[in-house]
């Protein structure tokens, strides 16, 4: 059995997971914890690709960075990077549809957190960044983490925008999702079942660890 499009997703889930996490975080905090104009506009951004089939999120990331695109055509003419058909392309896609996952939960543990901790810090003198690191961050830090593993399993998981903007390029872009589509297209049946039973696998340990940690935190 070929591997490459096991090793290929754990990659792109890995780097996904980590701008969807970055991203996450700085949303979540300057929409829900800041005064900002817009911010059910900006939220419902953010939360589209959620809701959006997959296969309209790569058809606009397809506009977006194609060679013609207003992304696509800057990089391709500034810096030589193309995006459409390389695993940076199916790395975009998985951090687009993963990152609601992500800022929905850290959102969740802003909110659920007790202000009056934040507000004891500021009269000590502390600066913002100061009490985002050292109080409303570890306070949150269980919404945190359950974002990230929901995130990047969706990351794993993600197949219509990543068709889209990727292609199912074996060895290059071919993730576990497309392998498993296009293994069964061609009935390679043993290919598909073995792969649909790895996914499978992964993601059950991935939600009954989490779900193991919580409850050994006391957080449910």
């Amino acid at each position: 059995m070929n591997f490459a499009p096991v090793i290929l997703s754990l990659k792109i889930a890995s780097v996904a997971t980590v701008f969807s996490f970055l991203l996450g975080n700085l949303f979540a905090y300057i929409i829900n914890k800041k005064k900002i104009p817009g911010k059910n506009i900006w939220e419902t951004v953010l939360i589209m690709p959620m809701v959006l089939p997959p296969s309209v999120m790569g058809y606009l990331l397809l506009i977006a960075f194609g060679k013609r695109g207003f992304i696509g055509a800057f990089l391709l003419e500034h810096f030589g990077v193309q995006v459409v058909f390389t695993w940076v392309g199916a790395t975009i896609a998985a951090c687009v549809v993963s990152l609601p996952l992500m800022y929905q939960n850290v959102k969740a543990a802003f909110l659920s957190s007790d202000p009056i901790y934040e507000q004891a810090a500021r009269t000590l003198g502390s600066s913002e960044w100061r009490i985002f690191r050292t109080v409303t961050f570890p306070l949150a830090w269980p919404g945190v983490i359950s974002g990230v593993v929901l995130a990047f399993a969706r990351a794993l998981g993600e197949f219509g925008a990543t068709l889209m903007i990727a292609g199912n390029i074996p060895g290059k872009t071919q993730t576990i999702p497309t392998a498993i589509y296009f293994a069964v297209e061609s009935g390679k049946t043993e290919t598909a079942n073995a792969l649909v039973l790895i996914m499978t696998v992964f993601s059950f340990a991935l939600i009954l660890g989490l779900n193991a940690w919580l409850k050994k935190k006391n957080y449910y």
